[in-house]
């Protein structure tokens, strides 16, 4: 990435709620990708956008503009239909939108000291939540119907999460996960976990959402750095890793289920009966796989985990290979995708397997940028 464009090139970056696709909005307009392919599926150049939000693969995007322009204000969300290239409804608020989230019943929309929850269908307002000022629009949202939660932050002097449940439309709990204020935090996609990391970066930490316990705390480094992103990887109950982002230009691979087998063998020694698990899993490093520079240091970048496989390990008899595919989208206009394996001896490995320029690409050129084809 020696071409690397400016760090502001793209306004926003985000991926659909199954990593499908993606969809980035620039000072010209906004783009939407086939995470698969790397297909250019639809662009729309008529402006700056700062919030471009995709419903799962609909055609459904809710926009924002980013004020550059009279007539794309960022106190006005627009649902737009990609299929017609028209405005279906536009909602204003006396404020800046900072976020928006959707799953196929709620749409969320997050202003600087408020919180709307409304019914996607109707555009019903649902309920209104204050919420303690929340500059960046921090929050995480998990799609899943069964277990849609919304979490926020709850304080801006320590890193304390609320969680509200989206359908039931109450607050589910609080989570004090952190001493400092928080700078990420994401929600497995059925809600079963959150994770979070505060403005110090150096601890991320998972917990079990239905009674609020802490399940999993890792240590990313010993020095402070911004961490960007977090994203569990895509499982029906424990995910099986947890990926972190951050200003350092690295991607931190945390491994849940190599801890949670440690965790149980070790319970059955002298030291596991006398030293918390808390204490333990946050000095225990061996559960924390780092590919540095993956992308330039201090550019913004979101990373996820896409796909996740178990396969047979050749080199080794009845052993299996745990194997992600990790997407990265940085502002500075890249896509890069790595493939990372971890096998049985807990040793991983990195491959950066595409490469392409946001910007420039087109149609199905995006596609045919294969790293070593």
């Amino acid at each position: 990435m020696a071409n690397q464009p400016s760090p502001s090139a793209i306004l926003c970056a985000a991926f659909n709620q199954d990593n499908s696709c993606f969809a980035i909005g620039t000072r010209d307009g906004f783009r939407i990708f086939d995470s698969n392919t790397g297909r250019l599926l639809y662009e729309r150049a008529i402006g700056a956008f700062i919030v471009v939000e995709m419903l799962f693969s609909t055609s459904l995007l809710s926009i924002v503009g980013a004020g550059e322009q009279p007539s794309l204000s960022p106190r006005r969300l627009c649902l737009f239909n990609t299929k017609t290239g028209a405005a279906l409804r536009e909602l204003n608020f006396l404020t800046s939108i900072l976020a928006v989230r959707m799953n196929k019943k709620r749409l969320v929309v997050v202003l600087l000291e408020k919180t709307y929850i409304y019914d996607i269908n109707s555009l019903q307002i649902l309920d209104t939540i204050d919420t303690v000022p929340n500059l960046k629009g921090l929050c995480a949202f998990s799609p899943s119907l069964d277990g849609s939660f919304l979490a926020f932050p709850a304080s801006i002097t320590k890193g304390s999460v609320l969680v509200y449940n989206v359908m039931e439309l109450q607050s589910h709990c609080e989570i004090d996960a952190h001493r400092s204020p928080l700078a990420a935090m994401v929600l497995s996609s059925n809600g079963m976990y959150i994770a979070t990391a505060s403005e110090q970066g150096t601890i991320i930490r998972v917990h079990l959402v239905s009674d609020a316990t802490k399940s999993y705390s890792f240590r990313r480094g010993t020095y402070p750095s911004n961490i960007f992103s977090l994203s569990f990887s895509p499982s029906t109950e424990l995910p099986d890793i947890l990926l972190a982002s951050s200003s350092s230009g690295s991607v931190h691979v945390f491994s849940l289920g190599f801890a949670l087998n440690h965790r149980s063998r070790r319970s059955n020694t002298f030291l596991g009966s006398i030293v918390p698990d808390s204490v333990t899993d946050v000095l225990d490093s061996a559960y924390h796989h780092v590919l540095h520079h993956a992308v330039p240091a201090g550019v913004k970048s979101n990373a996820v985990v896409r796909k996740i496989e178990r396969v047979p390990d050749t080199s080794m008899a009845e052993c299996a290979v745990l194997r992600a595919t990790i997407s990265v989208l940085t502002n500075g206009g890249y896509f890069l995708e790595y493939g990372s394996t971890i096998n049985r001896q807990n040793e991983s490995s990195w491959t950066l397997e595409r490469e392409y320029n946001l910007l420039t690409v087109q149609g199905e050129q995006a596609a045919s940028s294969n790293v070593g084809n």
